[in-house]
């Protein structure tokens, strides 16, 4: 079995994956376009995929006064009307995300992409794995809200170094079998700083460390389904978290 994540890249090409075994090793991790990355994807005959965008956009629940009256809180009559469920209880959290649009034009490009890249997978036999069991799965993630999990705070801007080398150090911690990114630091001389020369090679770029945590975020999700959070509303998009529970508050 193969636990692959893939990153949209905020709609900028080349996509984005990785690709992790059950023992959390690194089986594959690259670049490329849609066609690309369908293609190993397809290769896989038992697979979990982790996709960094919404399955489709918002269905209109939160603007049904019924089903809001069913949230906890019960949002603040007016507010959150175009936003997907998932968004709202999230948000109640301090965990933000982008707004997904009821109409798909009105959605940003790499949301777009998203959608294409849930329907190629489903013509590959992939349903949702928070619906039913299936050899090819699938799930939505949002990077930042597993790193939030997993930190139990919110992380550095991940376009940052220190944003970057904390991500990357998250993974490590829970056994990601990946460069220890402490060690950059040890290999850091005077002479070296003064030079330019700056020993990043090991250090994963922000698109790649997005894609590793949607990987380990459906691994936990078929490892560990008893300690995996998922929230939203099935009709319209879950977002499976690998921690048991949420805080009621991130800072």
């Amino acid at each position: 079995m193969v636990f692959i994540g893939i990153d949209p890249t905020a709609g900028k090409l080349p996509f984005v994956y990785a690709a992790i075994d059950k023992d959390l090793n690194i089986v594959g991790i690259g670049h490329g376009s849609v066609d690309d990355i369908m293609a190993y994807v397809a290769a896989q005959s038992e697979a979990f995929v982790g996709v960094c965008a919404p399955r489709r956009p918002n269905q209109g629940f939160m603007a049904d006064e019924t089903y809001r009256q069913k949230l906890k809180p019960v949002p603040n009559p007016g507010r959150w009307l175009d936003f997907r469920v998932v968004e709202y209880l999230l948000r109640q959290h301090n965990i933000r995300l982008p707004r997904t649009a009821s109409k798909e034009e009105d959605c940003p490009g790499w949301m777009r992409s998203g959608f294409q890249l849930y329907q190629r997978l489903e013509s590959l036999g992939f349903r949702s794995c928070t619906e039913l069991e299936n050899e090819r799965q699938y799930g939505e993630i949002y990077p930042h809200a597993s790193y939030c999990a997993l930190l139990e705070r919110i992380p550095f801007a991940k376009r940052t170094l220190e944003g970057r080398l904390q991500r990357q150090l998250i993974l490590f911690e829970n056994y990601l079998n990946i460069t220890d990114p402490m060690r950059i630091f040890e290999e850091v001389t005077r002479y070296k700083l003064l030079k330019g020369i700056l020993p990043f090679d090991d250090l994963y770029s922000q698109e790649e460390l997005d894609a590793l945590v949607a990987a380990y975020t459906v691994w936990h999700f078929a490892m560990h389904a008893n300690n995996t959070t998922i929230i939203g509303e099935p009709k319209e998009g879950q977002i499976i978290l690998p921690v048991t529970e949420l805080k009621d508050r991130y800072t």
